[in-house]
């Protein structure tokens, strides 16, 4: 394995030169360079990379080349932004080589305005409305949680419903929560193959309520002449007023389903 640029250059351990209070570092031409910036090695820690990984899109061309200050490389939140965009591009499915073209186009210009949309090069970012944390387990981490349910498949299920992805030796649930949920509904005694049947069926519910919300926004909201800003804040301003609408009817059609039976139950049994 190589080193990273910071490493053959500077110890591990070697502080970042101070800047005057109230005064920007400068760049190339003693002009400030904006933000905060970055070391080879704390530039792919804050992006959740390798150095060798961060020196193999630099290879790439990936990346517009550093900062350099003698020989030490200045990497600032414009590559952080970048490093965020190649990592969610991988995530959805796209190739170095397709993401490498689309730098490219948006660079010079050509169809750079969704170029940029496409790749997340724009200043306005879009507000997530998941929070869900990933869990990485082991095989046996798995199977302590579903103690005889780790059935090839449940486990087929499982991957064709998104829950879980394979990673090498590991095993990624999508979520803690519904980890936790699903392993709760099991120790009650509910199989984990009608757990996960039922986790199908609200997958295709909740898609079809995100569906109303999208459309709601994309009626009221959306206009042509909208404001990027405005649109970006009010849908910030709105993520959990929607979750808290879902939250609320959930909450009252569980009593009139789930508290019916419950009592329907109870009234059989004298």
């Amino acid at each position: 394995m190589g080193t990273s640029e910071e490493q053959q250059h500077t110890p591990a351990n070697a502080p970042t030169p101070a800047t005057p209070a109230g005064q920007a570092p400068t760049g190339d031409a003693g002009q400030p360079a904006p933000g905060r910036e970055y070391r080879a090695a704390e530039l792919a820690e804050a992006a959740g990379i390798t150095t060798r990984t961060l020196r193999f899109y630099r290879e790439r061309k990936l990346l517009p080349p550093p900062r350099r200050e003698g020989r030490i490389a200045w990497y600032d939140d414009h590559h952080l932004n970048r490093l965020h965009t190649i990592t969610a591009l991988l995530e959805r499915g796209h190739t170095l080589g397709g993401i490498a073209e689309l730098l490219a186009a948006f660079e010079k210009g050509r169809d750079s305005h969704s170029a940029a949309e496409l790749l997340g090069l724009t200043e306005a970012h879009t507000p997530r409305f998941s929070e869900e944390t990933p869990v990485r387990l082991t095989p046996e981490d798995l199977a302590s949680h579903f103690p005889g349910e780790d059935t090839p498949e449940n486990l087929s299920a499982a991957l064709d419903l998104g829950y879980l992805s394979v990673e090498g030796d590991e095993i990624v649930h999508v979520s803690r929560r519904l980890l936790d949920a699903s392993a709760a509904l099991v120790r009650e005694g509910i199989p984990l193959a009608d757990v996960l049947a039922t986790g199908a069926h609200v997958r295709a519910q909740v898609d079809t309520i995100a569906e109303l919300f999208a459309e709601l926004l994309k009626r009221h909201l959306l206009g042509d002449d909208a404001a990027t800003e405005h649109v970006l804040e009010a849908v910030d301003r709105l993520r959990p007023h929607a979750k808290q609408v879902v939250e609320a009817e959930l909450s009252m059609a569980l009593d009139r389903k789930v508290r019916g039976e419950v009592e329907a139950w109870l009234a059989d049994r004298g």
